[in-house]
């Protein structure tokens, strides 16, 4: 009882401290310096001295801040959150929904068009967008309304004959990448918790079925990344590439679905951490990426995998009671806090080096979405275990 008692309490620890790191310090900082205050919108990154950067916007960075900004009075933050998410939306949409009603992927801080394409990875984030705006302005017909729309726009122009969807709606692509359904997993799950249509659940199974027979490789339990459309794997490196941060993600997803789905999810998710860890945790921290045979083949580590480690962990601890998941979910929580340790309190570091030192660069908004989801899965999973006892 001591060994699963110990792993908590630290965790309890860990999570007081990153609750008040994001409310104290976070939030403040990408309210002001995370938004333009003159054009609006969300920044792409700030630099380490507090300067947001000119660069150009991609469009996933925008909904991703919207469910940041979502969050934030879960964690008590005193700013005006609803006003930046229903600002964010409203400029997401001037500036990157596109005439058929999809959303463009890249545009110039002044909102000129930079690159017209629909990439399926940002619709994907555009249907998590309003499902925490749907919440954060107590509007949810307006945005489940839209959302159904994009989900069927999503259906008419990127949806293949094989049950998968095309990467992007350019001419000639036709890869299938894990990643970008990975996330329209993740926001069918989270209209089927927020919205009515039953639709939302029926995505998320198909989806979860194009995992198991597609992405997931079923001699090694590993998920591969980029794939033809006749399911092999891509040429060149990025069709043998592993990231360790996509196996957690996926697990995370697939033990959310177990519960609908008739297939043993959990064994597929539980097989999916294991290679993660025993193949990807080097040092304490989740690297970047391993090959198909788990050698190592990107070391460095960056910020981002490392909250999905910490989110699927957290959940396997919950659904088996297994105290190797509780040791696993305190060790990942604990590998957050040098990447908080910036000069700017609110900023984070983006990669780590082998040698133990952090790759000087802006910290990215991106990442804002992993950590905020991180910390409201560690809060989640602490309450459940209390009430459960």
């Amino acid at each position: 009882m001591e060994n699963q008692t110990a792993p908590r309490a630290t965790l309890a620890a860990l999570n007081t401290r990153l609750v008040d790191w994001l409310a104290g310090d976070a939030y403040p900082v990408w309210s002001t310096r995370g938004i333009d205050p003159r054009r609006g919108g969300f920044v792409e990154s700030i630099g380490q001295n507090g300067v947001a950067l000119p660069e150009p916007r991609r469009a996933r960075v925008q909904p991703r801040q919207v469910y940041a900004f979502a969050q934030a009075p879960l964690f008590h933050w005193r700013g005006d959150a609803a006003r930046i998410v229903r600002d964010g939306i409203d400029y997401f949409t001037a500036h990157y929904r596109r005439e058929d009603g999809l959303y463009r992927t890249l545009a110039d801080a002044d909102g000129a068009v930079l690159d017209e394409r629909a990439l399926l990875y940002d619709q994907s984030f555009a249907l998590l967008g309003y499902a925490a705006a749907a919440l954060a302005l107590d509007a949810r017909k307006e945005f489940e309304r839209r959302a159904l729309g994009l989900r069927h726009r999503i259906e008419s122009h990127l949806a293949a004959a094989d049950g998968a969807f095309l990467s992007s709606d350019s001419a000639g692509d036709c890869h299938r990448e894990s990643n970008p359904h990975m996330h329209l997993l993740e926001a069918c799950l989270a209209w089927a918790e927020t919205g009515n249509d039953p639709g939302w659940i029926s995505w998320a199974m198909s989806l979860v079925d194009l995992a198991l027979s597609r992405f997931i490789n079923p001699a090694t339990g590993a998920l591969g990344e980029v794939f033809t459309d006749s399911w092999q794997a891509a040429a060149g490196q990025r069709g043998h590439v592993i990231e360790p941060g996509h196996q957690y993600e996926w697990a995370w997803l697939l033990l959310r679905c177990e519960r609908r789905h008739p297939a043993p999810l959990r064994k597929t998710a539980q097989r999916m951490i294991g290679n993660a860890e025993r193949f990807g945790v080097r040092g304490g921290v989740a690297v970047n990426a391993l090959l198909n045979d788990f050698a190592v083949e990107d070391p460095a580590a960056r910020l981002w995998p490392q909250t999905e480690r910490l989110k699927a962990a957290l959940l396997a601890a919950t659904l088996t009671g297994d105290a190797q998941y509780w040791t696993m979910a305190q060790a990942a929580a604990q590998s957050l806090l040098p990447y908080l340790d910036t000069p700017i309190a609110g900023l984070w570091r983006d990669t780590l080096l082998t040698s133990g030192e952090f790759v000087d660069a802006p910290a990215p908004a991106s990442t804002f979405y992993h950590l905020v989801a991180a910390v409201t899965a560690l809060g989640d999973a602490l309450s459940r275990e209390a009430n459960a006892q």
